[in-house]
């Protein structure tokens, strides 16, 4: 198990949030997620402009296992995504915290206190 980076939040569907200046949220899968999805082999990301709401699924993560939905820790608009995972998906096999998949400008970050701290994300996923 990697060592879970401090800043992040996590949900409990095993996405990783990070707040940044202007009340934009980054969105990735955690190491625990790629690590029991597989290899990756497509990855489906939201149109730039779409509204989401808290809790919505907006991406799909397809590996040679299975298929996963990543969910919106916010409610918001999406306002970026990382084609570069798109083109090559293995990158967020390879580094799943510095491979993101989308960005939420969010209308109101409470939801993330939602989310989990490192520690009870690790508890989670170790029993």
């Amino acid at each position: 198990m990697s060592l879970l980076p401090k800043e992040l939040k996590y949900a409990l569907s095993h996405e990783w949030a990070s707040v940044e200046a202007g009340n934009i949220v980054r969105v990735g899968i955690t190491d625990f997620a790629q690590d029991e999805l597989g290899d990756l082999v497509y990855i489906e990301l939201p149109d730039v402009g779409r509204k989401v709401v808290a809790n919505e699924s907006c991406a799909v993560v397809e590996s040679v296992k299975t298929a996963s939905d990543i969910f919106s820790p916010v409610s918001g608009e999406i306002v970026d995504i990382n084609t570069a995972v798109a083109d090559d998906p293995e990158k967020i096999n390879e580094d799943p915290y510095g491979a993101w998949l989308f960005c939420v400008k969010a209308d109101d970050l409470s939801p993330l206190d939602q989310l989990l701290t490192p520690d009870a994300y690790e508890k989670m996923i170790t029993g």
